[in-house]
């Protein structure tokens, strides 16, 4: 089983292949259109597993998870360039989420 992989590794192993790899970061506004197609393709095959619509024979090789994965790959890049630690972002997000949502879901009749 492979090991697992923090935040903070992530962001220095995508920096480090951007390098190695990529020469240099797209822009952050390239990098934004990049991450809208590749979450698009997530919604193309969510839409198909999950939904109503029918795969197409071209797209019956989806992988979803790889799609998912080229999701975080871009989100870490677009972190990395613009400075923010994903960790620390996360943590302070799920303590906000926390705070303000504690009982607002258990609460809803809708979700019982």
């Amino acid at each position: 089983m492979p090991s697992q992989i923090t935040l903070p590794e992530a962001q220095q192993k995508v920096d480090e292949w951007i390098k190695k790899y990529g020469v240099r970061y797209f822009s952050e506004l390239t990098n934004l259109a990049i991450l809208t197609e590749e979450v698009g393709e997530v919604a193309r095959i969510m839409s198909r597993k999950f939904g109503e619509q029918s795969f197409k024979e071209s797209d019956k090789e989806s992988d979803l998870s790889d799609e998912l994965a080229d999701v975080l790959f871009v989100l870490v890049c677009i972190a990395n360039q613009t400075g923010v630690d994903l960790e620390a972002a996360f943590r302070k997000n799920l303590e906000k989420k926390t705070s303000r949502d504690s009982g607002r879901h258990t609460a809803n009749k809708k979700l019982g």
